[in-house]
């Protein structure tokens, strides 16, 4: 029967090898021990084998078995850590299972019985035959809850990869090369990871509070900044003639939709990060509640396997700078002012350029950096590409050729595109999400997006905006959407192009990766399958296009 008292330590069940709790333990014939594993990796290729330990050398490799003394002595000493520890961590007396008026407080709990016994119904146990080998440990309560449900044995190890408790059979039978480790040890671990995840998630918390306080303030700064440019410039254009008069009734009338623009924005911005704030404190209240388990059983089985933190923005992706602007134009107009008749035409140039300036080429930059947090690993599907396309080895170039090149789909089947030159990517997007970015080089032609599964392969396909295809499709120097033919949306030339893809907001955008300009958006779109990233390298007609589309990482230059 089981003891609570031992005067065996951990250490003396550590490998010396691996420096771990013994996994399938066997003795040398100079009678030290490690892992079957272990050991048996360290002679491998071994000239000559002997002891790690002595260095004792064998003239024949020794066969081995699991020494089943140790493996069981082993089992014992787990089994003690683990019931010592329950007792400590109950914290409550446990009652006797049998006593029927007055039950009496439990001396021993019998884990082969499930029940705890007070001295007088622990009799039997000492005194039969069949029961005295029965398993006794210190009383423990809902001991149910603690045993193996398929080997009736304590479970005293935790699988890291699989997130279960197990007892040792598990352990043996169906864990043998998982990371296996004592519960204790898994504890005392997955409790650290909480204390810092806490502490993390805190600091998060403090970040936003700032950052919302200051934009707060910017905001504030910006408004009398605003409400300032107006009233200074009112009443030194008062006196001027009707074009002075028009020109600062526009100029008031730019400010303050720039001012209005600036506050929806930090608005939004505020909203989205007092959200964050709320799902973090959330998160922080789960993690305490959580870590403030002392049972190590239910803090392993109440642990999470998804991440425990929650996907947050990036802080220093928003910045808010409405204050330079209003100073611009205030020192622009100003200038202005002192020669006005001279300057006219100028300063309602001035106007019309504050007017159009929606600091468009910051604002890109930084979305465009917000959507690379997105970035997915995306792969060309050869089962999906028309037979006249060619497909780099790693699934990552593709381009129109005949009988050239590093791969050539040969083979038809219901998958593959027949009349367009395409071929879509391996892996679909049903949800949140996701960003790519493609090179393009000097090609004349290519069209480039995302499709529904469902997307016709035999024949043409409908232009139509209903037919399952986003895309842009470039011709020489501009641009026009796939839906809409002949209608250009931009005009110029790009070497590599940034496609994001809001799936549950309804967005498909295309972004210039070298200037940082937004190519066209695709808004209000109702997507109800999954969506697979489309290549067209297009063939010959607008001159020699026999580049490839390269499917590159964010961190690739050209």
């Amino acid at each position: 029967m089981a003891s609570s008292t031992s005067l065996l330590s951990e250490e003396q069940f550590h490998c010396p090898i691996c420096l771990d709790m013994f996994t399938r333990p066997v003795s040398t014939p100079c009678g030290h021990n490690y892992c079957m594993a272990c050991i048996e990796s360290y002679w491998d290729g071994a000239l000559v084998c002997q002891c790690p330990v002595c260095k004792e050398r064998f003239e024949m490799r020794p066969h081995l078995k699991v020494n089943t003394f140790i493996s069981e002595l082993k089992s014992q000493f787990m089994l003690l850590q683990v019931t010592d520890q329950l007792q400590v961590n109950s914290g409550s007396v446990v009652l006797c299972d049998i006593c029927i008026d007055t039950q009496q407080e439990a001396v021993k709990s019998c884990l082969e019985c499930l029940t705890s016994y007070c001295e007088v119904h622990l009799e039997p146990h000492h005194r039969a035959a069949g029961l005295r080998k029965h398993t006794l440990v210190n009383p423990v309560t809902n001991l149910e809850d603690k045993i193996c449900k398929e080997h009736n044995r304590l479970l005293v190890m935790f699988c890291r990869g699989d997130g279960v408790l197990l007892c040792d059979v598990c352990t043996s039978l169906q864990h043998v090369s998982h990371d296996v480790v004592p519960v204790l040890q898994a504890y005392k671990q997955m409790s650290a990871l909480l204390g810092d995840t806490e502490a993390k998630v805190q600091q998060m918390v403090q970040e936003r509070q700032q950052k919302v306080q200051a934009m707060k303030e910017s905001i504030k700064q910006s408004k009398r900044e605003t409400e300032d440019v107006v009233t200074n410039n009112e009443q030194e254009l008062a006196t001027l003639l009707y074009e002075i008069q028009k020109s600062h009734a526009e100029l008031v009338k730019v400010v303050k939709k720039k001012q209005k623009a600036s506050e929806e924005q930090v608005e939004g911005f505020i909203s989205g990060v007092e959200s964050e704030i709320m799902e973090l404190q959330i998160t922080m209240i789960k993690l305490r509640e959580l870590k403030q388990t002392e049972d190590q059983l239910r803090f392993l089985q109440n642990f999470p396997n998804s991440p425990l933190l929650p996907h947050t923005m990036d802080l220093s992706l928003f910045s808010f700078n409405r204050h330079l602007e209003a100073q611009h134009i205030q020192k622009s107009l100003g200038s202005s002012v002192s020669q006005l008749r001279m300057l006219l035409n100028q300063m309602n140039a001035e106007i019309s350029k504050f007017a159009f300036s929606d600091g468009t080429e910051v604002s890109n930059e930084l979305m465009l950096r917000y959507m690379q947090q997105y970035e997915v690993n995306v792969s060309l599907d050869l089962r999906t590409a028309n037979p006249l396309l060619i497909l780099s080895d790693n699934c990552k170039e593709v381009r129109y050729g005949m009988g050239s090149g590093l791969w050539i789909n040969q083979n038809l089947n219901p998958n593959m595109f027949s009349e367009h030159l395409a071929v879509l990517g391996t892996r679909g997007f049903s949800s949140q999400k996701f960003y790519f970015e493609v090179f393009v080089g000097r090609k004349t032609e290519w069209c480039l997006g995302v499709a529904t599964a469902s997307l016709q392969r035999k024949g043409g396909i409908t232009r139509t905006p209903h037919c399952g295809l986003w895309a842009i499709w470039f011709l020489e120097d501009k641009f026009e959407t796939f839906s809409a033919p002949g209608v250009p949306v931009y005009l110029g030339k790009v070497q590599r192009v940034g496609v994001f893809v809001d799936y549950d907001v309804g967005q498909v955008s295309f972004y210039d990766i070298q200037r940082a300009a937004l190519i066209y958006l695709f808004s209000d779109c109702s997507f109800t399958e999954q969506l697979y990233p489309y290549f067209n390298p297009c063939d010959n007609e607008y001159g020699s296009n026999l580049d490839p589309m390269v499917i590159v990482p964010v961190s690739c230059t050209e």
